[in-house]
């Protein structure tokens, strides 16, 4: 395995940035999207064609797609944590709450994640990082705290979401642990297809595709945004970050996309803002900040 940068470098920047505004804005496209497809047959579409696209374009940029020849088992655990059990958790689990809260309880992810990665990847949790973790988790707090009445008012929907990031963690540890020799693109498009296999089955067994024939426009849009962005591109950029920095890197680095949840649900769907929420904002940020910032003498 190669080393692990114990601070986000700045040559993944942009990738974080894009990644954020990609996720961030997908809470409200799936919202849109599950108002009218259900959530079986959403999720097919999702990995069954997002998947498709990544091969093709790994296939049109010329690069090799290797079999994972000894690494199915592996692979499928992978997929099973990281893929199936998040996707198909949020998607019913939206249904039942909003999506900014949804999201603030999805990104509690790191909470999980980084004690599973001191224990067993043998992480070490530095003073900076757990500053960091004190903040976002903080942020989050405030926005859980104030709309604590609604989550109750859902307890199915808050657990559904709540085991969906349980699921990310465990699957992000052990993608550590238990590495694919692969590369990133093609590992992504091969977990996204194999994930995607209980929920092929689930959509055929218990969904109608004819409830395709006449689904809206906000719905047809946050199915697209999903396909293209959210899974296509998203996914990639999501593992080529998760196997460059450690697990508590890369969670702390996350923790910015339920933010960018909730102003998506400002901006796109009539929610308002409050100072928790504000106050919530320049948490997660000071939060970012303890792992793209390096600590001194890590250059060398």
């Amino acid at each position: 395995m190669s080393t692990q940068a114990d601070h986000l470098p700045a040559r993944l920047w942009w990738l974080l940035g894009a990644l954020t505004l990609a996720w961030g804005f997908n809470w409200t496209a799936m919202k849109l999207a599950l108002a009218e497809v259900p959530p079986w047959l959403f999720r097919s579409l999702c990995l069954g064609l997002g998947s498709g696209v990544l091969f093709l374009v790994l296939r049109l940029g010329g690069q090799r797609i290797p079999l994972p020849r000894g690494q199915w088992l592996r692979l499928w655990v992978l997929a099973f944590f990281n893929i199936t059990g998040w996707n198909i958790l949020v998607a019913f689990g939206l249904t039942m709450i909003p999506s900014g809260r949804a999201s603030i309880l999805a990104y509690t992810m790191p909470a999980l994640a980084i004690p599973l990665s001191i224990w067993l990847l043998g992480e070490r949790l530095t003073v900076a990082k757990a500053i960091g973790l004190a903040l976002g988790l903080g942020g989050l707090a405030l926005l859980i705290g104030e709309g604590y009445a609604a989550i109750g008012a859902a307890p199915l929907g808050t657990l559904l979401v709540l085991g969906a990031a349980a699921s990310w963690a465990l699957g992000a540890v052990l993608q550590k642990k238990y590495p694919i020799a692969m590369p990133a693109g093609p590992y992504t498009a091969w977990i996204m297809l194999l994930g995607g296999v209980p929920i092929f089955i689930g959509a055929a067994l218990l969904e109608d595709t004819r409830a395709l024939a006449h689904i809206g426009i906000g719905a047809f849009f946050g199915t697209v945004y999903n396909v293209l962005i959210a899974f296509a591109f998203a996914y990639w950029a999501w593992i080529k970050l998760a196997t460059s920095v450690s697990v508590t890197v890369f969670s702390l680095s996350i923790l910015i996309i339920p933010v960018v949840a909730v102003l998506g649900g400002m901006l796109f769907l009539g929610e308002r803002p409050s100072a928790a929420e504000f106050a919530a904002l320049g948490l997660v940020l000071a939060s970012l900040a303890t792992v793209v910032t390096p600590r001194r003498g890590a250059a060398k």
